[in-house]
């Protein structure tokens, strides 16, 4: 199974920077896609943030778009996700997913998710 080491969540003011990252660990030959998705205080469902295939095609949700990029690393099996103009409603737990993994060996993982990393956005 792989292993998804997210960093970069923190407590933040509004208007200001974060910069998370997540990294997959294992003899990895590609991962299909790679992104972010976030559960708000309150809320029982994961949402979607932002998404990337490893050709770099790029998907966000309406309400991040404009605010946050995502990018990655192929060679480091990393995938970034850089958040500006941060608001209180971005306050969540971001969790970091990879879907479609071929390992070196051949063997394919459809896919995981990190634990998670805590998002505050407060003044």
């Amino acid at each position: 199974q792989v292993q998804l080491v997210e960093s970069g969540g923190g407590l933040v003011q509004p208007g200001g920077s974060l910069r998370l990252s997540c990294a997959a660990s294992g003899i990895i030959a590609s991962i299909h896609a790679m992104g972010w998705y976030r559960q708000a205080p309150g809320k029982h469902q994961r949402e979607l943030v932002a998404t990337i295939t490893s050709g770099g095609v790029t998907r966000y949700a309406d309400s991040v778009k404009g605010r946050f990029t995502i990018s990655r690393s192929n060679a480091k099996n990393t995938v970034y996700l850089q958040m500006n103009s941060l608001e209180p409603e971005d306050t969540a737990v971001y969790y970091c997913n990879a879907d479609g993994i071929t390992y070196w060996s051949g063997t394919y993982d459809r896919g995981g998710w990190g634990q998670g990393t805590q998002v505050t956005v407060s003044s």
